[in-house]
């Protein structure tokens, strides 16, 4: 099973009068990161927040924004700084009796002085907002873990394919490898007729050994066990309980390893071709590889 590294879910928790709305995005990354969004009276609780989605979720940027809305009657009472609208209704009467002005000050007037009445900030019951915002979290956490395991199974499928691509395009690599000491029989006969023109014919025996030399250094028949042992390992990598992203990426570095030494082993064109097709997809497999988890 794999899992990917970007997903999107949501979650919402209702107890009492206290509702919390949660948003979680999350990203490629290294690692688990987080980047926390919340309401003032929810910040106490950003460590249990992380904690909760950490059961889940080992790699990624995880992105929570979070909305609280709190119902209770006590929402709507205001406070009154009784200090402060005496202070500025004495300012006032002093502009008045300074100025000789005969009209009274309006209530108007006071009340609009910056902060006279303000929201009261009522008491929150901690105990009973962190319970709301830890069960959300942990809904939005199991949502997360759900779509991120059905992208994976996404990823799983397209990965397969390109594996299975790799492995009919290996057989033909190694039919044109099989013909590589042919080929460089013929032109070593070719070059060695050549400067011999005038000379004795050619010793088959010493053409028979500097051949067979020539195509010990291009035999790519252990590159290409090894490359089908890691297509062998990808799959029961991709097939294993827990998604193993890191484990792929260095599996990758291992396959375009033996691309490189096929391609520099390569006897002719054709073979180079095969091997420039081959690290085309690698390339494209690298890129999927980079959002599982």
């Amino acid at each position: 099973m794999i899992k990917s590294m970007t997903a999107f879910a949501k979650a919402s928790c209702t107890r009492d009068a206290l509702t919390v709305d949660l948003t979680v995005r999350s990203y490629n990354s290294r690692y688990l990161d987080f980047s926390v969004y919340l309401p003032e009276s929810c910040q106490p609780f950003e460590e249990d927040i992380k904690r909760i989605m950490g059961q889940y979720h080992s790699r990624g940027r995880i992105e929570i924004r979070m909305n609280l809305t709190d119902q209770s009657e006590d929402q709507d009472l205001f406070e009154v700084d009784k200090v402060k609208a005496r202070a500025y209704y004495k300012a006032l009467k002093t502009v008045q009796e300074t100025l000789s002005l005969p009209t009274d000050i309006p209530l108007e007037t006071v009340l609009g002085a910056r902060q006279v009445i303000t929201a009261a900030k009522p008491e929150v019951d901690e105990t009973l907002l962190k319970s709301v915002v830890c069960e959300a979290v942990e809904a939005a956490a199991k949502d997360l873990d759900r779509m991120r395991k059905q992208e994976g199974e996404n990823l799983r499928k397209d990965l397969s394919g390109r594996l299975d691509w790799i492995e009919e395009q290996m057989k033909e690599i190694r039919t044109q490898a099989d013909s590589v000491p042919k080929t460089y029989k013929a032109r070593l006969e070719e070059r060695l007729a050549a400067l011999t023109a005038d000379a004795d014919a050619i010793d088959p025996v010493r053409l028979a050994q500097e051949v067979a030399v020539l195509a010990d250094k291009s035999d790519v028949s252990e590159e290409i066990v090894r490359i089908h042992s890691h297509l062998q390992l990808f799959r029961e990598i991709m097939d294993a309980q827990d998604s193993q992203g890191r484990k792929l990426n260095f599996l990758i570095q291992e396959f375009n390893r033996e691309f490189n030494t096929i391609g520099s082993k390569a006897g002719n064109a054709q073979l180079s071709h095969g091997v420039v097709d081959l690290k085309s997809e690698l390339e494209k497999i690298r890129e999927q590889v980079q959002n599982i988890e």
